[in-house]
């Protein structure tokens, strides 16, 4: 089974048209404790959301998780991991958090709740609605 992710980066430190340019990527810098615990969940095949923080604050699009997690090796520090993930497709349009904040369905997700977190779970409900907003 498939699980749903969402990874934020900041555009001017790395973005999506960097990654659909370079096809793949490795997703480290990740030191929240618990965005390292959804890490770990990570699986081989998973789905992730490309959110661009900052000005920007989107989802432009859709990558895909090529590795299991493993230590990582710009780290000294070997319970800091990374993943692989390859570029998957952009979405037909971004969806902006001011979208998702006036949506009733997005209230108890965690990029609402827990803005400073760069890489949490998406619900099942949640990517469906995603992609079904991005398409609008």
């Amino acid at each position: 089974m498939v699980n749903y992710w969402l990874g934020k980066q900041e555009p001017s430190s790395y973005n999506f048209d960097s990654l659909e340019k370079e096809k793949k990527t490795s997703w480290d810098d990740v030191h929240n404790n618990l965005a390292l615990k959804h890490m770990r969940e990570m699986k081989k095949g998973d789905l992730a959301f490309f959110y661009h923080t900052g000005g920007e604050r989107q989802i432009v699009g859709i990558m895909e998780v090529t590795s299991e997690p493993y230590p990582n090796p710009k780290e000294k520090n070997p319970r800091f991991i990374t993943v692989d993930v390859k570029f998957k497709k952009r979405l037909a349009r971004p969806v902006t958090l001011d979208e998702m904040k006036e949506n009733a369905k997005f209230a108890s997700w965690d990029l609402l709740r827990i803005s400073r977190l760069s890489v949490m779970p998406v619900p099942p409900k949640i990517w469906d609605e995603i992609i079904k907003i991005s398409q609008k």
